[in-house]
């Protein structure tokens, strides 16, 4: 079970449709990922990487999950 880069740069699109948003990865499975949204303005880093994870609806879920390791960067716009 695998994803693509572009799997997941859709899922974070519809949850943040005004974000910029890149995601880089070939192997199907490691990714990285920047999310900058206006959303994250006043939340924690912790907060910022919920929503994210939120918006990728169980794609890392449990060691079986489609998606084993993102690196992710969040914050808001400057």
């Amino acid at each position: 079970m695998s994803v693509d880069s572009s799997e997941i740069e859709s899922l974070l699109r519809a949850a943040f449709p005004n974000g910029e948003i890149r995601v880089e990865g070939d192997d199907g499975r490691h990714f990285s990922a920047l999310v900058v949204d206006e959303s994250f303005r006043g939340k924690n880093r912790v907060q910022q990487q919920r929503a994210v994870y939120a918006a990728l609806k169980g794609k890392m879920d449990g060691p079986d999950g489609a998606l084993h390791a993102l690196a992710l960067t969040t914050r808001a716009p400057e």
